[in-house]
């Protein structure tokens, strides 16, 4: 930790949600070695989000305790607004404002969609989606007051991109996607920088699904790094970081150049016959807000205007 341009979070006070164990376990372990104070909760439940009890939380407290570190424990449900907010109002009674909130809580109901139950599907969506808005919503007028904020969403492969029986989990995760694109806009201003990490790491989420050898090069302490650049000081803003094994890459959302093809009756089926060269990615860009797709389109209907 010599170098000059070495992450520290002394100072700094954190909160990490589904804290108890598995990858947010490693989240708090690390903030709070490199001397961030941290609110580590967790609801102490099954991986089905069934139960409840602090004391896994309070193991890690003792940990990061035992490591010269400072931490408290919290029980809150992250589906709870009250809860969270008595959550935050205990981070700064401790230690007087949050810096850093690391979105990880979560549980999964897997199924395929045929399946599943609506009420499965809801509870997911729930946690995770809901969970990090109630999470970010409680420390928000905070971070704008004190002009400072490190947010980090925790998105996953399955909602970026898919994956079988996992709807519920796949939606939510996407979900949190695009809370973090308008929240990194909204939270610019007062330098409060809202991020996504999509981690693969093998824990308790993730037991039985998997040979040992891929569960030991999976290590969640390997998918740490980026979301400690996530939350740093330096962190970006509006990024989406995936994170396994010790290889990270980057995600994004992107639009293709596209083609105008006007308004009139066979534009059905124009767009049917030159749908790959609208799909086509020669040229994609990553809009920096939403407002990019519709200058795009009214600049290609202007320029076609011109020429007509």
């Amino acid at each position: 930790m010599s170098s000059s341009n070495s992450i520290d979070f002394s100072g700094r006070v954190a909160i990490v949600t589904g804290a108890g164990g598995g990858l947010g376990r490693q989240h708090a372990l690390a903030l709070a070695a490199r001397g961030a104070k941290v609110v580590v909760n967790d609801l102490g439940g099954a991986r089905d989000g069934s139960g409840g009890s602090v004391s896994a939380a309070q193991a890690v407290v003792d940990e990061i305790k035992a490591a010269g570190g400072e931490a408290i424990a919290n029980g809150a449900s992250v589906t709870d607004f009250e809860a969270v907010q008595a959550m935050v109002k205990q981070a700064v009674d401790a230690w007087g404002r949050v810096d850093i909130l690391v979105n990880n809580a979560g549980i999964l109901r897997d199924k395929s969609f045929a399946k599943m139950e609506l009420d499965d599907f809801k509870l997911v969506v729930d946690v995770h989606l809901m969970g990090a808005v109630n999470c970010t919503k409680a420390v928000w007028a905070l971070m704008n007051e004190q002009k400072y904020g490190r947010i980090v969403m925790t998105t996953s492969s399955s909602g970026l991109y898919g994956n079988f029986g996992q709807s519920n989990y796949g939606a939510a995760k996407l979900a949190l996607v695009g809370l973090m694109q308008t929240l990194s806009l909204e939270g610019a201003k007062n330098d409060i920088r809202v991020n996504c990490l999509a981690p693969t790491a093998a824990t308790r989420m993730t037991e039985g699904l998997m040979p040992q050898e891929v569960l030991d090069a999976l290590k969640p302490e390997a998918v740490v790094p980026a979301m400690l650049v996530l939350a740093a000081q330096d962190a970006p803003n509006r990024t989406i970081l995936c994170a396994g094994a010790g290889t990270f890459e980057a995600a994004h959302i992107t639009m293709t150049q596209g083609a105008w093809l006007g308004i009139a009756p066979d534009t059905p089926e124009q767009l049917a016959a030159r749908l790959s060269e609208v799909t086509s990615r020669d040229g994609e860009v990553v809009p920096q807000s939403g407002a990019a797709q519709g200058t795009n389109e009214v600049g290609k209907a202007m320029a076609n205007a011109k020429r007509g």
